[in-house]
């Protein structure tokens, strides 16, 4: 028989003490490394492109086509990596799509232009499209209702984390070897090797796994049941005004969050005048502090829900993650230090990533069988604007000669995704299940 993890009442209850003592949290630390090393692929060309510009000489607005190319495939193929998920299992499909990104990204040291290398762009946003519909999957079906806002915002923080680890690492490998190339195949060398672990480790479902104890098991089944999740059940469609509150949010959020991605280490570099390293180590303290408050979001959340119930507690955690967001983009183009412009921004991004908490919508509103497939429409409408958000900052680089209208176009998202989050029904799957519930009122 296979040895089993034992698993006490006391650490079942209480993950933050006994994180990794648990399979279901180590499935979740498994899916933030992946999603983290994912980042890293992402962040690698936004840092090398100083390097890359002046071996292929391109434009600010050719910069912008090939930052974008990777959203174009990357938003396309939300919904699909969705259902494919729903279809054939998250753990096939985060498998599969994590060994062919991690191909793309090796084949991206060897282009020879910029056509060469949108063309690579394009194949890497292919396979990273169903990480995120399928690790939420993962995610509403390994852990109750009481757990996931601190599992889908550690496993979201690898976004930020791998942001503020790949302008470090990158960096340093650019400057010890001389060449950008070098280090987009140790990052794709990476991707494959931790994708196929990862692979081997997961289970869909924690029936599945051959190491989890079975008390573990039952807490698990019997937390959800007592949420209301119960299986095979499927709840009618989330209303229109739901989704078009999440549409707007996360469009406003994503238009930040990639532009800062995309954008922000030239902003750096040829805005604020940091050298490569220099450039790569603020890049690491910007993402880093986004990584720390996604994390942190996750913990208020979840004890915010259990006093003030879910509607209040996202509402007041939305209003301060958007303003905060929003002050500090405001403030910024009129700070003329570089060190107070990047701590600025850290702040700024740490309250920004608490947006991450939009991935415990798809849990909270649908059905456990539509998971994928509303987590791939909540992220085709924000990565819709990692497409065009860089060709967006090119343009307006090229017109305005500089950073600042940028800067401003930046708070103007920020706007937004307030705005949207605040229209958010979320206390509106508790209600229905209130209804829906036996004895309950026709």
């Amino acid at each position: 028989m296979p040895q089993t993890d034992r698993v006490d009442s006391h650490t079942a209850g209480s993950p933050t003490l006994g994180l990794l003592r648990t399979t279901r949290w180590r499935m979740v630390m498994l899916l933030f490394v992946l999603y983290t090393i994912n980042c890293i692929d992402r962040m690698s060309l936004s840092v090398a492109l100083p390097s890359i510009v002046r071996d292929f000489h391109m434009s600010a607005t050719l910069q912008g086509l090939v930052l974008s190319a990777f959203f174009w495939t990357y938003s396309t193929f939300q919904i699909p990596g969705g259902w494919a998920a729903d279809r054939w299992g998250a753990r096939r499909v985060i498998g599969i799509a994590a060994t062919l990104w991690g191909a793309f990204q090796c084949a991206c040291a060897f282009v020879s232009n910029g056509v060469s290398l949108l063309l690579c762009r394009i194949g890497l946003g292919v396979f990273e499209a169903p990480y995120m519909p399928a690790a939420s999957k993962l995610t509403a079906s390994w852990l109750p209702p009481t757990e996931r806002a601190r599992g889908v915002t550690l496993i979201d923080s690898g976004a930020p984390l791998g942001s503020a680890l790949g302008g470090l690492a990158i960096s340093a490998l650019i400057g010890a070897t001389g060449s950008w190339r070098t280090a987009f195949i140790v990052v794709g060398a990476l991707t494959i090797a931790f994708g196929l672990l990862t692979y081997l480790l997961l289970r869909d479902k924690p029936e599945q796994h051959p190491r989890i104890d079975a008390a573990e098991r039952d807490y698990i089944a019997a937390r959800k049941a007592a949420a209301g999740e119960r299986a095979g059940e499927v709840r009618v469609p989330l209303p229109t005004r739901i989704v078009a509150a999440m549409v707007v949010g996360r469009i406003g959020w994503a238009m930040v969050f990639f532009g800062l991605v995309t954008w922000g280490p030239n902003y750096l570099s040829a805005g604020r005048g940091l050298d490569i390293r220099s450039m790569g180590f603020a890049t690491f303290l910007i993402f880093l502090a986004g990584a720390i408050g996604e994390m942190s979001s996750g913990y208020i959340a979840d004890r915010m829900q259990r006093r003030f119930g879910a509607s209040r507690a996202f509402k007041v955690l939305f209003a301060i993650s958007g303003g905060a967001s929003l002050v500090c983009l405001l403030c910024l183009p009129a700070i003329a230090d570089v060190r107070i412009a990047v701590a600025v921004l850290s702040i700024g991004v740490f309250f920004h990533l608490w947006g991450g908490l939009y991935w415990l919508i798809p849990a909270m509103l649908a059905p456990q069988e539509q998971v994928g497939r509303v987590g791939g429409i909540m992220n085709f409408a924000g990565t819709g604007a990692g497409i065009v958000v860089p060709i967006a900052v090119g343009l307006i680089v090229d017109a305005s000669g500089g950073f600042n209208a940028v800067i401003l176009f930046f708070a103007a998202c920020a706007a937004a995704y307030l705005i949207g989050s605040l229209f958010i029904d979320f206390g509106y799957g508790a209600a229905r299940e209130r209804r829906a519930a036996p004895g309950a009122a026709e």
